[in-house]
């Protein structure tokens, strides 16, 4: 790297911090020549492909994995702060696995699992878009996975009554 007032190589980093939100790390940086500050920020290059189901790749994007989770959570008690958190962090797991190439199904797993530590109606509201549920029954039976056998017995008892 070089000063960019005067082209010096030899340079003192004087601050570092996360940049969360920019999935970077901001440097306060001193030329020791000229002795002018400046700040660069260090970001990951992210190439992880994702194969579509009908075979096609595309490039993982994170601001598309915060708009899925987002509609998920949309109107429940998760904030846009713990999506994008959330986001941060399966992007961080895939990264430290040196993940190059994953599925649309494997990672709509990984998001399904944190989602459903999160929030059980954003995991129920994923679920029907990931899985395309065909009816209600499968809908049905996908809440009864993820809810105790006593409170999923009453959750269908009450759905019967309501149409009868």
């Amino acid at each position: 790297m070089q000063c960019p007032f005067c082209n010096h190589t030899e340079l003192k980093v004087t601050d570092s911090r996360n940049a969360v939100e920019q999935n970077a790390v901001r440097r306060r940086r001193e030329c020791l020549s000229c002795l002018r500050r400046f700040t660069t920020f260090e970001t990951v290059d992210l190439t992880i492909q994702v194969k579509k189901r009908d075979g096609r790749y595309e490039d993982f994007q994170q601001e598309k994995l915060i708009k899925g989770l987002d509609a998920a959570c949309r109107h429940t008690r998760t904030s846009h702060e713990q999506v994008r958190t959330l986001a941060y962090e399966i992007t961080t797991d895939l990264m430290e696995k040196q993940v190059r190439e994953i599925s649309t199904t494997e990672l709509g797993e990984i998001v399904m699992r944190r989602l459903r530590d999160l929030d059980m109606i954003a995991y129920i509201r994923f679920a029907c878009v990931y899985r395309r549920f065909k009816n209600v029954e499968e809908l049905v039976k996908a809440i009864q996975e993820i809810t105790p056998k006593d409170e999923a017995e009453d959750l269908l008892e009450n759905q019967l009554l309501t149409k009868g």
